[in-house]
């Protein structure tokens, strides 16, 4: 728990942060938060992640510092002269990627800091609270209990970037008064504003992104008598528009946002299936609706990774399961059946003369 992992801190000088595949805010704020805080207490610190930093977090400050793992040899002595690994915001080795195997097998002391369920049991010490709103929390607290006043611009920027995207915008059910006076807090001791981060993540958008939000926005479709809303972003949407599929980043928030929704799916085509990012209010959870599919997240926001013959037929599976984990109100009983134009859509979304140039 937290007191082992402070006694960790006050005990060693080498350093090792990791965190999950494709890291979103939390994962990149708490990582860049936690090493700059170790630094200023005169550790050594090594960061190495599987991907790279996606573009709307790349001006982070120290998000240079985070080296993507290619095999170096100074990238393995890093790991194999560290006394504690950090692995941040997943709790299992197949979502650290290349890494993973790594820091199972290293001789330091591997420390999980996470607010996931069911986390594998490999680590060697656990501070792990599920009902924490962002492992930036627990950040906070780790660096809280040691020494406050070292907490910066750049700490705080990177944990108020941590919490302030997996709360979506402090709206989700996990955020608590206390979550307030945590983030209060941060702000007071870094002298920092919330305006420039949200804009600088949420407001800076290119052309060929808003094009592809544009043809996401045209695809979305209602389901349940319009308490369920789902749309798709497919290979030829990005291709055709010149976008990457970094400017993805968010696009399920539009879907929920329109009235009368509660659950909002967003389907990403791969080669042999879809990912999918799931979303809903605050009194509905979509955690275990993921997790039946192999994935899973947090009560409002989770996703996963679905293999099927066809993206089509994954998202018919995958929306067909919704009325087994999402209580629709009456007089919204679930559809039984694809509507003739939902049919229709799902046929054509691989060709559909609309995504030409």
């Amino acid at each position: 728990m937290l007191d082992d992992v402070l006694a960790l801190i006050r005990e060693h000088d080498r350093f090792f942060i990791t965190t999950h595949l494709g890291p979103d805010g939390d994962a990149v704020g708490s990582q860049l938060a936690l090493g700059r805080f170790l630094e200023k207490m005169g550790k050594s610190v090594a960061m190495v992640n599987a991907d790279e930093v996606d573009y709307n977090l790349d001006w982070m400050p120290g998000a240079g510092d985070i080296a993507v793992f290619d095999g170096s040899l100074g990238q393995h002595e890093a790991l194999a002269e560290a006394e504690v690994a950090f692995v941040l915001d997943t709790n299992d080795e197949e979502r650290i990627g290349k890494v993973g195997s790594l820091v199972r097998d290293a001789t330091a002391t591997t420390v999980l800091v996470d607010h996931h369920l069911e986390p594998e049991h490999w680590f060697d010490v656990f501070f792990v609270r599920e009902e924490a709103a962002a492992t930036g929390e627990l950040v906070y607290e780790i660096i809280d209990g040691l020494a406050p006043d070292l907490i910066d611009e750049g700490i705080a920027t990177a944990l108020y970037t941590a919490i302030m995207t997996d709360t979506g915008s402090f709206r989700y059910s996990s955020v608590t008064p206390a979550l307030h006076r945590s983030v209060a807090d941060i702000l007071e001791r870094g002298g920092i504003g919330p305006a420039p981060i949200h804009e600088t993540i949420y407001d800076r958008k290119s052309m060929p992104g808003l094009r592809l939000l544009g043809r996401m926005l045209n695809r979305i479709r209602l389901r349940y008598n319009g308490q369920l809303g789902y749309s798709v972003v497919t290979q030829r949407m990005v291709e055709d528009t010149g976008a990457s599929w970094d400017d993805k980043q968010g696009f399920v928030n539009y879907v929920l946002s329109i009235e009368d929704v509660k659950t909002a799916l967003l389907f990403s085509e791969t080669d042999d299936g879809a990912k999918i990012s799931f979303r809903s209010e605050a009194d509905v959870r979509v955690d275990q609706w993921a997790r039946h599919f192999g994935g899973g997240g947090h009560r409002n926001a989770a996703g996963a990774y679905v293999k099927r013959p066809t993206f089509e037929k994954t998202i018919e599976t995958v929306i067909d399961a919704a009325s087994d984990y999402i209580a629709f109100d009456a007089r919204h009983a679930p559809d039984d059946d694809l509507s003739p134009e939902d049919q229709s859509y799902l046929e054509t979304l691989l060709d559909d003369p609309s995504d030409s140039p």
